[in-house]
């Protein structure tokens, strides 16, 4: 059975854009290996904990439209799911390695270990741990027993190459030289990562692995554990990092990093994913635009490359629009009415402006700047119009004359009374444009009056003129 999961930390607002990046490869797999896909909370940082993040986080997920066969919300026979809630386990085999000699207890202060770390730099060593409290385990423990803060370390052996196949990038190897003395059981009682991902994975059956590169330097440390508790290891595949167009990371001070934020400024889920798809993967057919369930029967890790992808909001943008302008003019209203459920926008006039802007949209965010006009009348101009009021009182006088209220005899009507005017439909239009709709751009101007009617057409110019009702 393939099982991956994700293991995402409550730390933060919401899941950030690179482990969705990393969701969405292991959802993938797993569904195109008929497999099981399951969240993990790590939560056992428990200083940076960040309250109700974990129901955001699986908020987000569940917009995006991954499934999951098991987690906090859904548990299963692997439980319980949130880290906070197995602390009894991590210290049962964190014992069992004591037994075996694989760990030991360490009561160093924080003064000694930063003293040690200082003559290792000194001395132009890999600053780690010097194994201090192995040496005196009898004395250490006679301290644990009379309630001293204390840490389990891993014993890890000097000179020892450690070696790991990543189905992303071949076999990697590092020696135990350049691996610390880790702990594995902090002050506090609780595990940390390297301590707790590996029991989980275990114990939870995972059988891929698949996460950031950033945890490359941590895999042989986790290899070690799984050594010695004698467990088989999963396969390791490690993806590269989302950076920005300058290969410069992505970061929350520079970049909207959050996986929400992109469904709120109006991106499509179904369109981000097939971007996501796109980072550090290509297409067997080279294609661009596809979706969820051709990338799972298409996927293969083997494709996957090494080196970190562009994550490009311009180029995110170009797809969202591509997308956008596939979907039906049905769907698309949906969207949007949706989006701005909270502005209650006419459905009417909704439906009816689609057609005008569809294919200038990137966003569904772009629609409201787009055709605010169509449900506000401007309350100010992007040019002044205080030098046509003859020529609007010729124009009000040409619109009411229009009995068949459509955009093409409209536009006919104002052409001809341009030339005879002798203004240059460029000019012509342009005033009647931002007397219309307050903007030198609008979405095309003679279907936007049709759809505004007669009446609300002529009450604009009136009101930007500051013509009275020639009825009066």
């Amino acid at each position: 059975m393939i099982r991956t999961r994700i293991a995402p930390s409550p730390t933060g607002q919401d899941i950030h854009i690179g482990n969705l990046y990393t969701a969405y490869i292991n959802w993938a797999y797993a569904r195109k290996h008929n497999g099981q896909f399951i969240i993990r909370i790590e939560d056992t940082d428990r200083t940076r904990y960040v309250e109700g993040a974990v129901e955001k986080i699986l908020k987000t997920i569940k917009a995006y439209g991954l499934d999951y066969d098991e987690s906090v919300d859904k548990p299963g026979k692997y439980g319980p799911y949130r880290q906070s809630e197995r602390l009894e386990i991590y210290k049962k085999y964190a014992e069992e390695l004591i037994s075996k000699g694989k760990a030991y207890y360490c009561v160093c202060t924080k003064e000694r270990l930063d003293e040690v770390r200082k003559k290792m730099t000194a001395e132009k060593k890999i600053p780690k741990y010097d194994k201090h409290c192995l040496s005196i385990q009898d004395e250490v423990i006679k301290k644990v027993n009379n309630g001293e803060p204390y840490v389990i370390r891993l014993n890890v052996a000097d000179h020892v190459d450690v070696s790991f196949e990543d189905a992303i990038r071949s076999n990697v190897t590092i020696n135990t030289d350049n691996i610390d003395d880790q702990v594995l059981i902090k002050s506090d009682g609780y595990p940390t990562y390297h301590m707790a991902v590996v029991i989980d994975d275990h114990l939870m059956e995972i059988s891929h692995v698949i996460r950031a590169e950033e945890w490359i330097s941590s895999t042989p440390k986790h290899v070690l554990l799984y050594q010695a508790f004698g467990w088989k290891l999963p396969v390791f595949a490690h993806l590269p990092i989302l950076r920005n167009p300058d290969k410069s990371k992505l970061s929350k001070r520079k970049n909207p990093v959050w996986a929400s934020w992109y469904i709120e400024q109006g991106y499509l889920p179904e369109a981000i994913l097939n971007y996501l798809a796109l980072m550090g993967w290509s297409h067997p057919q080279e294609k661009e635009i596809f979706d969820r369930e051709e990338f799972v029967k298409v996927f293969d890790l083997a494709r996957v490359s090494p080196v970190g992808p562009a994550f490009d909001q311009v180029k995110l943008a170009w797809m969202n629009g591509q997308y956008i302008m596939k979907i039906t003019n049905y769907e698309l209203r949906i969207k949007i009415l949706s989006f701005y459920k909270e502005k209650k926008l006419p459905e009417d006039i909704v439906e009816k402006t689609i057609p005008l802007v569809k294919e200038r949209m990137k966003k569904l965010s772009d629609y409201l700047p787009l055709c605010e006009f169509f449900f506000t009348k401007p309350e100010k101009y992007e040019i002044s119009l205080k030098e046509n009021t003859e020529l609007f009182k010729k124009i009000i006088t040409t619109l009411e004359s229009v009995s068949d209220w459509k955009a093409g005899l409209i536009g006919q009507r104002m052409v001809e009374l341009a030339q005879k005017e002798g203004v240059p439909n460029s000019k012509f239009f342009m005033i009647l444009r931002v007397a219309i709709s307050g903007k030198k751009v609008t979405p095309p101007l003679n279907e936007s009056m049709e759809i505004l009617g007669k009446e609300e057409c002529v009450s604009r110019i009136k009101s930007a003129s500051f013509v009275k009702n020639t009825n009066s």
